[in-house]
């Protein structure tokens, strides 16, 4: 609380790099899930995919791509993976030839239902240790983050003319 409170008078910018942080929790907390995925065959991104698909009956790629953090190039790559082993099918929109629909294969269903329990047991794991209040925290901060309007802010170059990060 002491240094939280140090912060919010000192001001909180140029004291850390917030962009870093978020990638070093990300990969401190991954480290947990990797060996997971690689018992079951699956990159990172490969799960987030069946995951997020798995939870809506179908998305439309460019959803897919928001939702999940995949550029779209690296995103027809993987799906078109996804698509050889059977995990997943896509369909091109009758109304709209552009747009293409991913749903979970029936092998794609019982892979992420044999997944599912790891993973979740993970998350209890995390929560264990870390704490339920702290986790419940980190989710309603990072939630609040997510939805505020950050693009509207206008970007100032630095020293080297590019913007800041």
């Amino acid at each position: 609380m002491k240094k939280m409170a140090e912060a919010r008078k000192n001001g909180i910018v140029g004291r850390r790099n917030l962009p870093m942080m978020l990638l070093q929790a990300r990969e401190t907390l991954l480290q947990h899930f990797r060996p997971i995925f690689h018992r079951f065959g699956l990159t990172e991104q490969q799960w987030r995919i069946l995951r997020v698909v798995s939870d809506h009956d179908r998305l439309e790629q460019h959803e897919i791509s928001s939702l999940c953090q995949i550029s779209g190039p690296s995103l027809s790559n993987i799906l078109s993976r996804l698509e050889e082993v059977g995990y997943v099918t896509r369909e091109r929109s009758r109304e709209d030839q552009r747009k293409v629909f991913v749903a979970l294969a029936g092998k794609g269903h019982a892979l992420v239902r044999e997944v599912a329990p790891s993973v979740d047991a993970c998350y209890r794991d995390l929560e264990r240790v870390v704490g339920v209040d702290l986790m419940a925290s980190l989710i309603v901060v990072l939630d609040r983050l997510l939805s505020l309007p950050l693009d509207s802010i206008e970007r100032k170059p630095g020293r080297s003319g590019r913007a800041s990060g």
